[in-house]
């Protein structure tokens, strides 16, 4: 081989990894389905999770929750409200700094409201006081468990690409979840997406299985989230179960 020929190959090998390199756009690569701008998600569902969650919260006993027992509830509601206001169409299509900090605030009044119910609960069945009965027990429990579901399940939504607006635009290109719809094509409708019952189906798994189960997290911040909601439903979940038998006999 000559001298050109050499320089030749190795010219069109460096081209070939340069194309690599590439963005999937440049190359003129069609992106998947998650990855392209769609219509913004609707609204109804994520606004019936955090409903359910403000209704259990006001359905716990006093002594579980902040003095006032309306106050975060009523925090909640208004910071839905300010959202609707903000933002009247049906579906999540606009986005700013303002409403960005408003939806980030929701989720973070429904985990505080929820995590200081959890640890009165705890500590009151550390210290075998709190219901008496097992349907009691099991009822607060109930409660504070599937708020915990909704809360978690509020910070994935937010959080995988950018929150609900930044995954309708396509403007984050690598997910923090990875769903099986996202690795293997024929599945499912070729417009699939993640939405938020996506997001709760996870936030649900990941409490019962106590592990991932179906959909992986691949981001830090991903897995210490799913970390910190396995460890407070086993907590619950155990001692719940350590005193349900204690009651029992």
């Amino acid at each position: 081989m000559s001298d050109n020929d050499a320089v030749e190959l190795l010219h069109r090998r460096l081209g070939r990894i340069e194309a690599l390199l590439e963005p999937p756009a440049e190359r003129g690569e069609e992106r998947p389905a998650w990855r392209q701008p769609t219509d913004g998600e609707e609204r109804w569902a994520v606004t019936v999770a955090i409903l359910v969650a403000v209704c259990l919260q006001l359905a716990l006993p006093d002594r579980l929750t902040l003095d006032p027992h309306w106050l975060l509830p009523a925090l909640e509601l208004s910071l839905l409200l300010a959202l609707a206001a903000l933002n009247p169409h049906r579906r999540f299509d606009r986005t700013s700094y303002l409403l960005r900090g408003l939806s980030l605030a929701l989720a973070a009044s429904v985990s505080l409201a929820n995590a200081w119910s959890a640890v009165k609960l705890v500590r009151e069945l550390l210290l075998g006081i709190g219901p008496e009965g097992a349907l009691g027990l099991l009822s607060t429990a109930g409660a504070v468990w599937v708020t915990n579901v909704i809360a978690f399940a509020l910070w994935y939504w937010e959080w995988d690409r950018g929150g609900p607006v930044a995954r309708a635009q396509g403007t984050k290109d690598y997910p923090d979840f990875l769903f099986p719809q996202m690795g293997q094509a024929g599945i499912s409708a070729p417009e699939w997406k993640p939405y938020f019952g996506d997001y709760l189906y996870v936030a649900f798994t990941n409490a019962t299985a106590f592990s991932p189960t179906d959909t992986m997290p691949l981001t830090t911040w991903a897995k210490l989230l799913m970390m910190i909601q396995t460890s407070v439903s086993l907590i619950t979940v155990l001692l719940v179960v350590a005193r349900a038998v204690g009651i029992l006999q």
